[in-house]
């Protein structure tokens, strides 16, 4: 809230340069703004009183919207990628599979392993289960296992984070 929406009755006042001015009513905290040319503004609205304060309020917006864009810059996404199986893979292919989600792990992604089971191969989820940790038996060196496999639906679920060293 700026200038005329500001309806306390009191407000804990600071002046432009952080200089606490003490508790007055908003008529007064919007005259002395109003003397400096500047905007009165509600910094912290759930305080007792309501802490307002003197400044330029496009230049607030400016140097909020600059600390926003900053932290988004800073954080760091972390990608989820998939790799899908069935149960009845062979070695080669469950050995370029391991391959891929070596890539996938090395360059900081999370690994979501997918086994998928389909009519009847839905009978044997139990002996299936092996195909799941002799992946992550072939990739220890790289990976842990951040989600132990779970079974949802028809699929087999394990996620694998990067190891950090």
């Amino acid at each position: 809230m700026i200038n005329g929406q500001i309806r306390d009755k009191e407000v804990r006042l600071i002046a432009n340069d952080g200089e606490q001015l003490g508790i007055m009513s908003a008529r007064e905290a919007q005259k002395l703004a109003d003397e400096a040319g500047l905007d009165l503004v509600k910094i912290s609205p759930k305080a007792k009183p309501p802490v307002c304060k003197i400044i330029d309020y496009g230049k607030y917006k400016y140097e909020q919207t600059r600390k926003e864009k900053l932290a988004k810059k800073k954080q760091k996404v972390i990608d989820v990628k998939e790799v899908r199986m069935s149960p009845n893979i062979d070695t080669n292919d469950l050995n370029t599979k391991i391959n891929h989600a070596k890539k996938f792990l090395s360059k900081g992604a999370r690994v979501k392993v997918t086994l998928r089971f389909r009519g009847r191969e839905l009978a044997h989820v139990n002996a299936s289960k092996y195909i799941l940790d002799d992946f992550a038996k072939a990739l220890e060196d790289v990976a842990t296992i951040d989600k132990k496999p779970k079974f949802e639906g028809r699929s087999m679920t394990m996620f694998l984070a990067p190891k950090n060293n």
